[in-house]
């Protein structure tokens, strides 16, 4: 790769690409919502949230200064991150309390790249931590997902246009922010049913000694937070 691409390829990336038109924002953010209503369209595309889940668990557990043992995805959308470290601490507190929050909080980051106009970036970005996350995958149903996901990603950003790489990066975020909140109403269900189970939230109540019910309402403020301030940086003026 000569200086001349890579020059090409860094201009991409720093810089803006046009604004959408209204009427994309909108149809994307409409068929976000109905991928995240609709239960089988929801029972797959929630391996999304999944990665960012488990993915949040990984980079809180990797920022706090435990050892990341590796990540598993399984079929039914649920996952697994085990780290080693201390098994108290506000590091495992942040690392228990980084998985709901996750796709809410990467949906508002990406919300704040498009307002700022770098689709490219966003693009880029997600496809560079995908491959990262790839390497901490240590099951067959995890590689194959991420490795899905990530070529999605790629090809969109490298072959399609403009417009249409527009519509699908604002597709993107808008699903992880309005998907970051049913995955918390489901645990509120599950633990209704269960409610001695061994969820983020149980596992928090254990660690900082706070009911879990306090942990729920923890995660539906982030997650309701996220999706009212992201919404605002996409939505047209």
């Amino acid at each position: 790769m000569n200086v001349a691409s890579i020059t090409e390829m860094w201009d991409r990336l720093t810089g803006t690409q046009p604004d959408p038109s209204g009427w994309l924002v909108g149809a994307t953010a409409l068929l976000a919502l109905a991928a995240v209503l609709a239960r089988r369209v929801w029972h797959v595309l929630r391996n999304a949230v999944t990665i960012a889940h488990e993915g949040g668990h990984g980079l809180a557990a990797l920022l706090t200064g435990r050892r990341l043992q590796g990540i598993r995805l399984h079929s039914d959308t649920s996952g697994l991150t085990v780290s080693r470290g201390r098994p108290h601490g506000p590091g495992m507190v942040l690392t228990a309390a980084a998985g709901y929050t996750a796709p809410s909080l990467l949906g508002l980051a990406g919300a704040g790249l498009l307002a700022a106009g770098h689709i490219t970036a966003l693009l880029w970005g997600a496809t560079a931590l995908l491959l990262v996350m790839l390497v901490m995958i240590r099951n067959a149903y995890g590689m194959l997902t991420v490795l899905v996901t990530g070529a999605l990603f790629l090809l969109v950003s490298w072959l399609t246009k403009a417009q249409v790489q527009a519509a699908f990066a604002y597709l993107v975020v808008w699903f992880l922010l309005l998907g970051g909140v049913r995955p918390v109403a489901e645990l509120q269900r599950t633990r209704r049913r269960d409610p001695r189970g061994s969820s983020d939230a149980d596992q928090l109540a254990r660690l900082t000694g706070t009911p879990a019910a306090l942990w729920l309402m923890v995660f539906y403020a982030v997650a309701l937070c996220s999706l009212l301030g992201g919404g605002r940086l996409l939505l047209p003026g």
